[in-house]
């Protein structure tokens, strides 16, 4: 029975062994592909190294190769994973500066400053660090100024709009409907007075017209009276 179990010890560490050896491969290969600027080749073989065996070193890599390929949101994942399963406070501090570059290549500036003061908090000495965490503090400043600009620009448009809607504007169109149609009556006698109202006429031109009129009028005068001195003729009685 001990012969037993011994050997089935002795193949799921032969197994173990084998796995952790074939991770060790893939990395390897990783690496040499990063360092030869084929991140797409670099990210397959890490993937690779972490199907056989999950670890903050797998994930790390792989998290700058996907930076290299600029999808900073996958790497980000990359870098929160191998921080939550770093085994040393090194690799924890590289994992944090490298998601504070990450959120600052996304403008992500609170965020990136916030990554880099963790990474200072386990080594307080990293000098990259602390420039890192001074440029995205400054770049976060720069931003906030920018945000509160648009906003009182805001602000200041829809109070002039605001005052627009509210102040009556001036001319016709704030009269009351019946007094605009007063108005537009009036202007129409006006105007009808004034086309019926000869204007610029001579004396004689005058006078003519005058011996016209007094013309017309005799001759309807005339008619009226010849009308009246018919018989005016019955309706017929059947």
């Amino acid at each position: 029975m001990k012969k037993i179990l011994f050997a089935s010890l002795f193949i799921i560490c032969a197994c173990s062994y084998s796995e952790a050896q074939s991770a060790h491969k893939y990395l390897r290969q990783g690496d040499q592909n990063y360092k030869g600027d084929d991140y797409t080749s670099a990210e397959e073989s890490y993937r690779k190294a972490l199907e056989k065996e999950k670890n903050a070193q797998g994930s790390y890599n792989l998290g700058n190769s996907i930076y290299r390929q600029q999808r900073f949101e996958e790497a980000m994942k990359q870098y929160l994973d191998a921080a939550d399963k770093a085994g040393n406070p090194q690799a924890k501090a590289r994992a944090y500066h490298n998601l504070g570059n990450t959120h600052y290549q996304m403008q992500q500036f609170e965020e990136s400053a916030e990554a880099y003061k963790n990474s200072l908090r386990i080594n307080p000495q990293d000098i990259e660090t602390k420039m890192n965490l001074s440029q995205a503090l400054r770049m976060l400043q720069l931003q906030q100024q920018q945000q509160q600009q648009q906003q009182d620009q805001q602000d200041q448009q829809e109070q002039q709009e605001q005052d627009q809607e509210q102040q009556p504007q001036e001319g016709q169109e704030n009269q009351p409907q019946e007094e605009q149609q007063n108005n537009q009556s009036e202007r129409e006698e006006n105007e009808q007075e004034q086309q019926a109202t000869p204007e610029n006429l001579s004396k004689e031109e005058a006078e003519k017209l005058l011996k016209i009129m007094e013309e017309e009028e005799r001759k309807v005068q005339e008619k009226m009276r010849k009308a009246q001195s018919k018989p005016t003729k019955s309706s017929k009685d059947w």
